[in-house]
């Protein structure tokens, strides 16, 4: 489904919760812990305000049966992380573990990390400090906060999966 539009809309109830919109589909979703921010900093919990592409995504073997994305996967390994470290030169890239600086770890036990697509906030034209680790992902039970990415659930994952083509655009409102 080429140049399709992915749009989120803040919750008027809370903040750290949206509906997500790609065609006819409408999912709930979690947003960051600070809800949305035009003004989005490393660290502040904010889901950034803009219209981001969908790079590519980390999928384990076997974690969401069925899940076929049209994005290029890579399979994750147990020594992937994503530097955090605003300061390091691999901020906001992908690092090898162990890694010295301030990291987030993309194998968890928890199943968050079961389907990741990696946004294109301050990915292909990065800044320090302007926050890192923008991602598509799983939502915890009853949709608790993320930490700045948006996360549906498993199964609104696999719904949604025809729609994360690299032609489409993820676009978080105001």
């Amino acid at each position: 489904m080429p140049n399709v539009q992915i749009i989120v809309r803040r919750s008027p109830r809370d903040p750290r919760k949206g509906l997500l919109q790609a065609g006819s589909l409408r999912f709930p979703c979690a947003l960051g812990r600070s809800g949305t921010s035009i003004f989005k900093r490393e660290g502040d919990g904010a889901t950034p305000v803009a219209s981001m592409r969908l790079l590519f995504a980390y999928q384990p073997a076997r974690r969401i049966a069925g899940l076929v994305l049209p994005l290029p996967v890579r399979r994750p390994r147990a020594d992937l992380g994503w530097c955090d470290a605003p300061g390091h030169a691999a901020y906001n890239r992908p690092v090898r573990l162990p890694f010295a600086a301030s990291h987030e770890t993309l194998c968890r036990s928890d199943r968050l990390y079961d389907a990741v697509v990696v946004l294109d906030w301050n990915v292909s034209s990065r800044a320090r400090g302007k926050g890192s680790a923008i991602f598509l992902h799983v939502a915890k039970p009853g949709y608790a906060p993320t930490e700045g990415c948006v996360a549906v659930s498993a199964r609104d994952f696999r719904r949604l999966a025809p729609y994360l083509a690299a032609s489409s655009r993820l676009t978080v409102l105001r």
